[in-house]
């Protein structure tokens, strides 16, 4: 799947009051205080990941290209507290610029906005 956001995007995110599967998002590495990468969730509280059940404040996030993603599959899932915020508009550059949307199968599409004037 090509990734939602390219090198050199500038986004606007939102704090939402809660974060479902499909959201692209902007988390904090759980090892490493400060880092924040972003990051699709793939599955939230209560859904099976693998083996694993998540806890009611854990998330499974993973990056649009595996092989290239750190992400869940190497540090495990995410709590509540590691999700910052959630990206909903590319407006930079122009040419990019749209919404970003959920989609039913979990993955986000990003819709052109019209221009302006």
């Amino acid at each position: 799947m090509a990734p939602t956001l390219a090198p050199g995007d500038w986004a606007l995110v939102v704090t939402p009051r809660r974060f479902r599967a499909g959201d692209v998002v902007v988390v904090e590495h759980p090892g490493r205080p400060g880092y924040e990468m972003v990051k699709r969730i793939r599955a939230a509280p209560g859904e099976l990941v693998g083996e694993r059940t998540l806890a009611a404040d854990e998330f499974w996030v993973e990056g649009d290209l595996p092989a290239a993603s750190t992400d869940s599959r190497h540090f495990g899932p995410v709590g509540r507290d590691e999700l910052k915020a959630k990206v909903v508009l590319i407006y930079w550059p122009r040419d990019r610029r749209g919404r970003i949307h959920r989609r039913g199968d979990g993955r986000s599409a990003v819709a052109g906005i019209p221009p302006l004037g």
